[in-house]
């Protein structure tokens, strides 16, 4: 399954909090109403944690909530 490369997920210069480590894309499972969706986020890739900024929060992701739940 090819993943979604999320552009309002493109935050460039943040670093992780806990690591100190530069963001980078990866490769991120969301579940969501029972549907599986592979997206790439950023995030930091020695300690796993991603970004979920809030503009793609309340942004695409709202939409594809909408989305899913008129189904």
């Amino acid at each position: 399954m090819n993943a979604l490369r999320v552009p309002e997920a493109d935050v460039q210069g943040w670093k992780c909090a806990a690591c100190g480590c530069e963001l980078t894309y990866q490769k991120v499972s969301m579940q969501y109403l029972g549907g599986l969706f592979q997206v790439e986020l950023l995030g930091c890739q020695k300690c796993g944690q991603v970004i979920v900024t809030e503009q793609l929060a309340q942004g695409k992701m709202h939409q594809v909530e909408q989305v899913l739940e008129d189904k």
